[in-house]
């Protein structure tokens, strides 16, 4: 399914968010911009660009890569005007696989290293609006928190020096309401798809759902199922893994605001 582009509201509601975030202001971005596609961020040192693209290739349920910025290129196609050093409420700034910092602009890291190459790759944020326009509650949403994310068991297939496992974010989804939940998000691969686990954690490796890895602890009620979904925060796995040098990445729950509606990406 293709649209025309995203209606005057969502272009402005998407320009302020960004404003904002380039101001400072910090937050998950969850329901923000409703109905436009959000995105993770991953940034490397060019000769580890390849090897990053190949990974994302290889792990596409995990990474689907929405688009590539050349060397030193801090502008989205997906949203022109915009600058990826500033238009997300938080950073992580990694250094032989070690997170040293959180800064709510990564301008010090392109000086210091001009020769980043991004991907923004999908996120399942943006299938969130089509649960909730089915009238499916997104629980992280309802309490202002942010969505709950583990590392589990799942190898990643590596990809020259970039291995680690699958990270996954987790909903809690009405029993009567997971096949609905299954189909909406199954129409989009380009932010992830179809669930890749449904109920019992364990199953993935996960010894305790109160204690993600990232994010905030979920809320899971009487009646309700954990559904796990693939993460983009994947690459912030094998960044720890696999110990590159240097790389930007966006803070868990901290995406970047398009201004392409989710509508383009439906299959």
């Amino acid at each position: 399914m293709r649209t025309t582009g995203p209606t005057p509201e969502q272009l402005a509601a998407a320009r302020a968010a960004r404003e904002s975030y380039r101001s400072g202001v910090v937050g998950p971005t969850s329901g923000v911009a409703h109905g436009l596609t959000q995105a993770n961020l991953i940034s490397v040192p060019a000769d580890w660009a390849f090897e990053t693209l190949l990974f994302a290739q290889r792990n596409p349920a995990a990474c689907p890569v929405l688009e590539v910025l050349e060397a030193g290129k801090t502008e989205s196609t997906m949203a022109p005007g915009s600058d990826i050093r500033t238009d997300i409420p938080q950073y992580r700034i990694w250094r032989d696989g070690e997170l040293v910092d959180e800064p709510t602009d990564a301008i010090a890291a392109w000086e210091e290293h001009p020769d980043l190459v991004s991907f923004l790759i999908g996120c399942s944020f943006t299938f969130e609006s089509g649960l909730v326009d089915a009238g499916i509650e997104i629980r992280h949403q309802t309490l202002g928190r942010n969505v709950s994310m583990y590392r589990t068991n799942v190898e990643c297939t590596p990809a020259g020096r970039l291995r680690g496992n699958q990270v996954v974010s987790m909903r809690p989804i009405v029993a009567d309401r997971v096949a609905d939940a299954v189909r909406i998000s199954g129409r989009i691969p380009a932010v992830h798809g179809a669930p890749v686990h449904i109920g019992d954690p364990a199953g993935l490796g996960i010894a305790d759902l109160s204690r993600p890895d990232f994010g905030d602890a979920p809320d899971v009620r009487d009646g309700e199922l954990p559904v796990f979904w693939a993460c983009g925060v994947t690459p912030q796995a094998a960044i720890m893994a696999s110990k590159p040098p240097f790389a930007v990445t966006h803070a868990p729950g901290s995406m970047f605001i398009t201004d392409v509606p989710d509508a383009e990406f439906i299959q």
